[in-house]
């Protein structure tokens, strides 16, 4: 039976890049292999010239970034899960600690420092998705650990102001889905960590980790009482090993995702800078809002513009047709919605996290050019009226 006979008209114009996934993230405009031409492949990643690359994304990162002089960075195995672990396992057991969780990825920290670390005194501030821990009630005389970006949710934190200047103890923040995306005041954390592969467009399997001069005391003061494995090893005998932050790496990196990295890096610069990424995923998320504010089929999981993220757009469908099936229905009608899509060669991958409620999720990071946004939208409606009306 036809439901709604003002099914609209098949858009025309379709986005020239269709890679709207939260991770990996389209790459850079006008991206192509001819950008990995000058990588070092087959050469030791101990050599002076692999070195000077390695090092050079350190060194044009936190230029970008304008991260504090006094801070470290370097770069590590295993994305921004390992980037996070190793200051997990390096730093954690000294003090008490609060843990904001609001999303499958600040659920997963919840699990390392209750079922792993086994800290004893743990303070868990959990919230479901779409809504956002209540960031006054932290206790930053303890360690605090969250993400900046609930990627599988599209809540963010509205900015640092909640965290005070004078905390006794460490902000160790997951930053992957948010930092070259959105303001952040880095004074106001003390480990900050992200991957390659989200708002730059990287390669997947390295992560940055950033680490304040109170975060380096605390290494070189206390060592935990859990062995460390050599592949999150900060320190040796209570020294920091300086190494990882010069080019070092623990364990050998791709050259190809370094070239990768190095070539993303120089096209922020030629560009404008951070200020320009930000621009840019912030009109990404406010060309997605004028169409949501018009829909009478769909909306943000997240109801608080304040705390709506830019880069995991996260929306879910309102209508009342859809809302009549369960949650295993629900989640078939998207997938039969992204799959026209998919063979019509418009959107890939922006079904809503598996755990998440049924939902879609647009990647607005600074990569996703804003036309793209824009012509991808029509699709959105057209699709899911075809599956609404079995047409």
């Amino acid at each position: 039976m036809i439901l709604n006979k003002m099914i609209p008209s098949k858009p025309i114009n379709k986005p020239s890049n269709p890679n709207f996934s939260s991770g990996p993230c389209a790459k850079r405009p006008g991206w192509n292999l001819k950008a990995l031409s000058d990588s070092n492949i087959g050469r030791s990643h101990r050599s002076s010239e692999c070195k000077n690359k390695i090092n050079d994304i350190i060194i044009k990162s936190k230029e970008i970034l304008n991260l504090p002089d006094s801070y470290l960075l370097g770069i590590m195995p295993a994305s921004d899960t390992g980037a996070l672990e190793s200051a997990l396992w390096s730093l954690l057991g000294k003090r008490n600690v609060d843990i904001l969780a609001w999303e499958n990825f600040g659920q997963d920290w919840v699990k390392d420092v209750v079922d792993q670390l086994k800290i004893n005194n743990v303070n868990t501030h959990l919230a479901k998705y779409g809504d956002i821990s209540n960031l006054n009630s932290v206790n930053f005389d303890n360690d605090v650990i969250f993400t900046w970006n609930g990627t599988t949710s599209g809540v963010c934190v509205p900015n640092a102001e909640w965290i005070p200047n004078n905390r006794q103890g460490l902000t160790i923040c997951d930053a992957t889905s948010a930092i070259f995306a959105m303001e952040m005041d880095f004074n106001k954390l003390d480990v900050i960590t992200w991957s390659w592969q989200k708002v730059l467009g990287g390669e997947a399997a390295h992560g940055m980790l950033a680490l304040s001069p109170r975060a380096v005391s605390r290494l070189e003061e206390y060592s935990p009482k859990w062995p460390i494995p050599k592949i999150f090893r900060l320190t040796n005998d209570k020294k920091l090993i300086k190494g990882i932050f010069e080019g070092s790496t623990i364990n050998t990196p791709s050259m190809l995702c370094v070239e990768d990295a190095l070539d993303t890096l120089n096209w922020v610069k030629s560009i404008g800078g951070n200020a320009e990424l930000i621009k840019r995923s912030k009109n990404n998320l406010h060309i997605v809002t004028e169409w949501v504010n018009k829909s009478n089929w769909i909306e943000f999981l997240n109801q608080d513009k304040n705390t709506r993220s830019s880069t995991s757009i996260t929306l879910r469908i309102k209508d009342e047709w859809f809302n009549n099936f369960n949650e295993n229905e629900q989640r078939n009608k998207i997938k039969d919605m992204l799959k026209i899509l998919q063979n019509e060669k418009v959107a890939f991958d922006i079904n809503g996290y598996n755990k998440a409620p049924p939902s879609l999720r647009l990647w607005g990071g600074a990569t996703i050019e804003n036309e793209n946004m824009k012509l991808l939208l029509p699709w959105l409606d057209w699709s899911y009226n075809k599956i609404k009306n079995n047409v």
